[in-house]
């Protein structure tokens, strides 16, 4: 979370330095500015994923110098797991507080002709960014661990990919349906990474040991 908090800090202070240096009038420039903040805070995220994941080996590297078995008590998937879901909390944290500023009013949602389901389609997409970062650790920390960079250009796309996305809105379609298809995928894909199979699956499904 901390990781996630200081990409999200410095990508802010970019984009806050970019839109005071130009003129606040030209509304391409500062849409184009917008953008530029987004794909620019992503790959952010990405490189302090990439640190984080370093940082998580030498941790396991002292671990194992200090076990008495040589073995470290805890694998990077599980690593990968916890970290994936401490970007997610973070991120959705941070998405709900922007939300409920927006909230705080006065006004009626939709009265001005604008879409009445601003408050459900964000809660929906926050879920799905909690999720997805989850996923997302996990691939990219075995995509480090085997050196698959493919895997890692894979999961940094689909980020961009999802928060471009955004840019749809208020066509909310636009935006959750591609979104929620990433995670279909990228849950599918963890799983068979993390040592999933069908038949584990169906054992599951059926509470059969």
């Amino acid at each position: 979370a901390f990781f996630w908090l200081v990409s999200l800090l410095l990508s802010s202070l970019i984009w806050f330095i970019a839109v005071k240096a130009s003129d606040p009038r030209d509304e391409p420039l500062q849409k184009g500015l917008l953008i530029f903040g987004v794909m620019f805070s992503v790959l952010l995220q990405e490189a302090f994923r990439f640190l984080y994941y370093k940082l998580l080996r030498k941790a396991i590297e002292g671990l194992v110098a200090l076990s008495e078995d040589g073995c470290s008590p805890i694998s990077i998937q599980q690593m990968a797991y916890v970290a994936g879901v401490g970007f997610g909390l973070m991120s959705g944290a941070f998405s709900m507080i922007n939300l409920l500023a927006d909230a705080l009013g006065p006004g009626t949602v939709g009265i001005h002709g604008d879409s009445q389901l601003y408050f459900l389609t964000s809660a929906f997409m926050t879920m799905v960014l909690i999720f997805l970062h989850t996923f997302w650790a996990i691939l990219f920390f075995h995509g480090c661990e085997h050196r698959r960079w493919w895997e890692i250009m894979v999961v940094v796309v689909m980020h961009l990919a999802v928060s471009g996305s955004t840019f749809c809105n208020p066509l909310y379609v636009g935006s959750l349906v591609p979104s929620y298809l990433l995670m279909a995928i990228a849950a599918a894909w963890a799983y068979l990474l993390s040592g999933g199979s069908a038949q584990n699956l169906r054992r599951f499904l059926l509470c059969k040991s």
